[in-house]
């Protein structure tokens, strides 16, 4: 009988059992030589060969644990080349010298900003903090106001003298404490890269501090407030010891510093209103203090809205050394600030009546158009306005009178360059602002600052620049102006003269101020015993750092001389705007500005529609 062979050959089967055993010999060979004719797979040969002998798995036992041994030992490899290669790589990183790249020296306008900052330390009146590092100052003015009784304020110790005398004025001090805020507002973060952040807020708070003692700031409704600490009126062949007739030192002083009161003064009110309100922007992460701000301004805004004034009228010392010409600009300026401060709508409804701007002198030109200063803040206050336009964009009804706020500082930017010929320039390029008069500093660098502002504002509004009449010019433009303009008071100027105290190696050296002028050797001059320190040809002993002087002539000409005050004096005001100017110049160009802090109050804007026209009538 024949079977299938299982591998592919035939198998034959005897079926006789007497087969002998060399049949079945020769047979197994057959079968051998048949299987092996082809090769064998992997069944075929277990079938032949059965189970292989398995290895033995070893095991290593690590108490809490057992592992395969071998899982083991690339563990424990793994982790000692990853050790060596880590050791090799720090090794290598170690000892391979390494080429540092130091950060860039500070630009001079940082190195300035220091410096002028530190004027404010220096002009500080009341009980000096241990910071306040000016070594020749000590405390001083610490009974002013404590004499008057019945009156609405328990004193007015504090605050800031407002030049080289000791009166306190507090027109120009609210104008320089609100463009210290408006600089921290827009450009937080450069103060805060040059380290000065705590520093301005502190010489802020001095001022806002002050002021809430001028009025009865808890109140909602006021009838009067104080214009100034103390009086320098010498007309007339004065010899009472005043402020200005006597030369002392502001820790000697033991004359009487009278207080001037004001009932009528819209000016004065609604200046130091927009100084509360910016400052309540700065200090909105302290919101007690914000609030207590934001209160204050309200309260003397409202007073300077129902018993307008001017502060100056009246023949007072203010009209001698700080007249002002109108209280329509303030109008405007302080509605703008408190608009921003608590976003009501009813600050910017008063703030773009165009009544308030036509009477602020908005809609015609004149010689001094667009100049921003201590008595005049039109030029601030639509620049203040065009950021709304830009940013928020609040349409109607307010867009008219905006869009012409921003037209008019597109004009206002236009006067600044050289090709236009609104303003002369001296030789050495310093542009005219007040037309050749005495103590031109002051203004330049508040145009220097409002340039820099708005050149920012369009960049941060993805606006290459602006038109002057068929003209394009860019952004740069204006930068360059403030720049030229800053340089000339840094040193870039034909007498190569720094006119900051204490910046560069050739800056004046009689600043006309007393307490710098008068040195602190433990000797109390009196009234008149000071004046050999202000006659004196010699140097100051102390030096006023960071004070930036009245500046030069028309003709660049500057004279060193202590008793001409309209080249060596610095005022309060004047140093605002060049410490404004300076933070907006400094650091990297690409920080801009902080384009939504100055709206935090501000409700988010939907646009009322216009009114719909007048039915037609055939």
């Amino acid at each position: 009988m024949y079977g299938r062979d299982p591998w592919g050959g035939p198998l034959e089967i005897n079926a006789a059992d007497s087969a002998t055993d060399d049949d079945r010999s020769r047979n197994l060979q057959d079968f051998d030589r048949a299987a092996l004719s082809r090769p064998l797979d992997e069944t075929q040969q277990s079938w032949l060969l059965g189970p292989g002998e398995q290895k033995k798995k070893k095991y290593v036992d690590l108490g809490c644990i057992i592992v395969s041994r071998k899982i083991f030992v690339w563990t424990v490899g793994s982790i000692l080349v990853a050790g060596f290669l880590a050791g090799f790589i720090t090794l290598i990183v170690k000892t391979v010298p390494r080429h540092h790249h130091p950060h860039a020296p500070p630009d001079n306008y940082t190195l300035a900003l220091h410096k002028a900052l530190m004027f404010f330390n220096a002009q500080r009146s009341g009980k000096l903090p241990k910071h306040n590092n000016v070594s020749w100052r000590g405390n001083s003015g610490m009974n002013d106001g404590k004499s008057e009784t019945g009156s609405f304020y328990k004193d007015l110790v504090g605050g800031y003298y407002d030049a080289g005398d000791a009166i306190k004025f507090n027109f120009p001090m609210s104008f320089a404490m609100t463009m210290l805020s408006w600089s921290v507002i827009e450009y937080s973060a450069k103060y805060e890269a040059a380290g000065e952040l705590n520093h301005v807020k502190e010489i802020i708070k001095w001022g806002t501090d002050y002021f809430l003692k001028t009025f009865n700031s808890s109140a909602d409704t006021i009838d009067r407030m104080v214009a100034q600490v103390g009086i320098g009126d010498t007309s007339g062949g004065s010899t009472t010891p005043n402020d200005h007739y006597c030369w002392m030192r502001p820790e000697d002083i033991d004359y009487k510093r009278p207080v001037t009161e004001c009932g009528g003064c819209s000016d004065l009110a609604a200046e130091m209103a927009a100084a509360l309100a910016a400052a309540s922007i700065v200090f909105k992460d302290n919101k007690a203090y914000s609030q207590k701000l934001v209160h204050g301004a309200r309260t003397l805004f409202k007073f300077s809205r129902e018993q307008r004034g001017r502060y100056s009228n009246g023949g007072t010392d203010a009209a001698i050394f700080y007249n002002s010409s109108s209280y329509w600009d303030e109008f405007v300026w302080g509605g703008a600030w408190l608009y921003y401060a608590t976003g009501n709508n009813s600050y910017l409804q008063l703030a773009t009546t165009p009544g308030l701007a036509k009477h602020a002198g908005a809609f015609w030109g004149g010689p001094d158009y667009g100049i921003l200063s201590w008595d005049n803040k039109l030029a601030g206050a639509q620049v203040l306005l065009s950021r709304l336009r830009l940013f928020l964009s609040p349409g109607y009804p307010y867009e008219e009178i905006l869009r012409t706020f921003h037209n008019q500082t597109s004009i206002i930017m236009c006067s600044y360059l050289p090709i236009f010929t609104s303003f002369n320039r001296t030789k050495g390029g310093l542009i005219q602002l007040n037309h050749g008069r005495p103590q031109p500093l002051q203004y330049i660098v508040n145009a220097a600052f409002l340039a820099t502002l708005y050149s920012d504002y369009l960049e941060a509004a993805d606006t290459p620049g602006w038109y002057c009449g068929p003209n394009f010019y860019s952004t740069e433009v204006l930068r360059e102006f403030a720049k030229t303009q800053i340089d000339y008071i840094l040193g870039k100027n034909p007498r190569k003269m720094s006119y900051i105290a204490g910046f560069g190696n050739h800056y004046p050296r009689h600043v006309h101020h007393r307490g710098a002028s008068i040195p602190k050797n433990k000797i109390k001059y009196n009234c008149k015993g000071g004046w050999k320190w202000r006659d004196s040809s010699k140097p100051n002993p102390n030096t006023l750092v960071g004070a930036m002087v009245a500046g030069p002539d028309k003709h660049d000409g500057f004279h060193d001389v202590r008793t001409n005050y309209n080249y060596t004096e610095p005022t309060l005001a004047g140093n605002a705007g060049l410490v404004a100017a300076l933070v907006a110049l400094s650091g990297d160009k690409t920080t801009g500005i902080d384009k939504n802090t100055i709206f935090s109050a501000v409700p988010p804007m939907f646009p009322t529609p216009p009114p719909p026209p007048a039915p037609w009538k055939p």
